[in-house]
């Protein structure tokens, strides 16, 4: 095959534009069985089957072929002969087509991460904002003591697979195209060894599932949705390998009186129309403790009071946010005979004008809040 401009990638396959992704398997296992250089000893055949398999990597993959087809071989920016197409193993697809899996793509062994486990755990309000120390208790994988974590009975060891001698792969010669498939041994599961006499302990499995207790450090001002990661707690890995961590994943309870907002803490402070007439100083609940509040003369309803620094301690650095005191004006709905004159001789001496302009008032700052 001549060298020089690369030909489209449906021209060579044989294919049009809106061609389905079966039609373009299709025409490519039918071209790569004509061109396979252990099928067609002609001059140009590799070459050919080559082009063929490049072809295919790029109109198999949905991303790939979009990008072609907006682009065609060159993509913007690219630059230096880049082909952002070009690079893969000519022979990684057709194993993939063919047989489900990539060319001489070898079985991991020897020894695996273990597992990551996850723990929910339940805080009250004030251990998530103060931190606490809690002790937990789960049940884990861990290396068999009887055996070391190996699989086989003390006194003896593990023996190289007959099966692959030790590789972990079975090498087969399919009939198509003369090719080898590797394969994972079934008789050691890609570890290599296999064990004649299994530990009594764990069944040759290497590890057991155990409780594990131990405690846990919650630092101040953590909230739900958070996690702690503990290093090296969770289950231990396959064959002596390193454990995974464990997840303490945190749930923390709502509160009788406080709600949280980010780093302050709201608190609803019901006020009788008295003291939201005539002011008071009141105390207050904190999570500290009771702290005094000046409540100035004529306090409306959703008026907010702020105390720095009662708030939520800043997560891993120094400081604190605020308690906002937000007021809410209770109007009584049940007076008895003494309350309900009282209010009727307080009500004659209100002024209507003035009654109206604090409806005004009132009314105004209500579209102010709301852009009106």
């Amino acid at each position: 095959m001549t060298t020089g401009a690369k030909r489209d990638y449906y021209e060579v396959l044989g294919v049009s534009r809106g061609a389905s992704p079966d039609e373009i398997k299709k025409a490519f296992r039918r071209l790569a069985r004509q061109y396979h250089p252990d099928v067609n000893k002609d001059e140009g055949a590799e070459a050919k089957f080559k082009e063929i398999n490049e072809a295919y990597e790029v109109l198999s993959d949905e991303q790939k072929r979009a990008m072609y087809d907006r682009f065609g071989h060159s993509v913007p920016g690219s630059g230096g002969g880049y082909d952002p197409f070009g690079g893969g193993d000519a022979f990684s697809t057709i194993f993939d087509a063919f047989f489900g899996g990539a060319a001489g793509g070898r079985t991991q062994r020897g020894p695996q991460r273990g597992a990551d486990l996850r723990y929910n755990l339940k805080l009250s309000f004030e251990e998530a904002i103060f931190g606490c120390e809690r002790e937990i208790e789960f049940r884990r994988l861990e290396n068999c003591p009887t055996c070391k974590g190996n699989g086989a009975e003390p006194g003896t060891d593990p023996v190289r697979c007959p099966k692959c001698g030790g590789s972990g792969e079975v090498r087969q010669r399919a009939p198509l195209f003369n090719m080898v498939t590797v394969t994972t041994c079934d008789s050691c599961s890609g570890t290599g060894y296999v064990i004649p006499m299994p530990c009594r302990e764990c069944r040759g499995e290497g590890r057991v599932r155990q409780s594990r207790r131990i405690t846990v450090k919650v630092p101040a001002g953590v909230d739900s949705s958070q996690q702690i990661r503990i290093s090296g707690e969770g289950e231990a890995g396959p064959r002596g390998g390193i454990p995974g961590n464990l997840y303490v994943a945190l749930d923390v309870q709502p509160h009788a009186l406080f709600v949280r907002d980010g780093n302050d803490i709201i608190l609803e402070l019901k006020l009788n129309v008295a003291q939201a007439a005539l002011g008071e100083e009141l105390e207050v609940p904190t999570l500290d403790g009771p702290e005094r509040l000046r409540i100035p003369p004529g306090t409306q309803t959703g008026q907010s009071f702020r105390l720095r620094g009662k708030g939520v301690p800043f997560l891993r650095q120094s400081g604190r946010g605020d308690q906002i005191v937000v007021s809410r004006v209770m109007v009584p709905n049940r007076l008895n005979d003494h309350q309900r004159k009282l209010f009727q001789e307080l009500a004659r001496t209100f002024d209507p004008e003035d009654q109206g302009e604090h409806d005004e008032g009132f009314f105004g700052r209500i579209k102010d809040a709301l852009g009106l």
